[in-house]
């Protein structure tokens, strides 16, 4: 029996993909809100004695949390095999230490919190900073796919004599993948952040690329305050308009149209959450971690 998908709010387009790469069956799943604001879930299509994936980026975790862990038990009260969950974009993976008294490490709550409901994980670039492993997080079994191969083919496929530009010390990880898979130098700035929304950037001698065009490259474009203030630098430095690319497209608030009026000549990202700017597809690279785990 084929593998089961269900699909939850925001990932149904995702869904539809994996669907294709791995020749699964979508649930008729029901999801939405009582007027008091709590969450009515119902699973539709049979799915005693199934292995089933929950489908669902977690882009804006908090709304989403709760359908996911009530559709999760109701699979297993209805009797399913098992019960994994394909996240495109992880949630609560930043805050990973505790810098101030009192704090929560919300990674490793998150992670416990999902692994009592699930018994496997399929995700794409963590933001594992100081956890190294998601074995670190969460007590199911888990695979971390790179996206660095489909970055690679787009890069290759549409920038002319590109060099790769990681804005700081913690896209070191994604720029160096990517590197692997593109012909072209790479760099990796140093970024002095002084709050959540004061980031200094330090670029080292960038007078020798003039004729290339940069690339950013990142995990996560969130507030991208400090991709804005590298493709300020680079602009000033004389090189050509940069194309910015991110694997996740949080893009907070007006991130995105901020990043292009900096002077971004194209905005790109993988399709983990739905955006205006997806153009890498990830659906393949998803599928073969699915099948090993399902």
């Amino acid at each position: 029996m084929s593998l089961l998908l269900l699909p939850l709010p925001g990932s149904e387009a995702a869904t539809a993909a994996l669907a294709t790469e791995l020749d699964a069956e979508v649930a008729a799943l029901e999801v939405r809100r009582f007027p008091d604001g709590e969450s009515y879930v119902r699973i539709d299509t049979p799915v005693v004695g199934r292995s089933i994936a929950l489908v669902c980026t977690l882009r804006d975790p908090d709304p989403l949390t709760i359908p996911l862990l009530f559709t999760a038990a109701t699979a297993r009260e209805l009797g399913a095999a098992r019960i994994g969950l394909v996240a495109p974009y992880l949630a609560y993976m930043r805050q990973d230490a505790r810098f101030r008294a009192g704090e929560a490490i919300a990674s490793q709550q998150f992670g416990r919190l999902l692994s009592q409901w699930i018994d496997w994980l399929a995700t794409i670039d963590p933001h594992l900073h100081r956890h190294h492993d998601l074995a670190e997080v969460y007590q199911v079994p888990t695979i971390a796919v790179r996206a660095a191969p489909a970055v690679a083919r787009w890069i290759a496929r549409e920038v002319d004599a590109p060099v790769l530009v990681g804005p700081d010390s913690e896209s070191a990880q994604w720029v160096e993948a990517v590197a692997t898979g593109v012909p072209a130098p790479h760099l990796v700035l140093a970024k002095v952040r002084h709050g959540d929304r004061d980031v200094q950037v330090s670029v080292p001698d960038v007078a020798r690329w003039r004729e290339r065009t940069p690339v950013l490259i990142d995990d996560i474009i969130s507030t991208a305050h400090t991709m804005i203030a590298t493709v300020g630098h680079l602009r000033a430095a004389g090189l050509r308009p940069p194309v910015c690319i991110g694997v996740h497209a949080v893009f907070a608030g007006d991130a995105h149209a901020a990043l292009l009026a900096a002077g971004a000549a194209r905005v790109v990202t993988c399709d983990t959450i739905v955006h205006a700017t997806n153009a890498i597809p990830t659906a393949s690279l998803l599928a073969p971690a699915i099948r090993d785990l399902a």
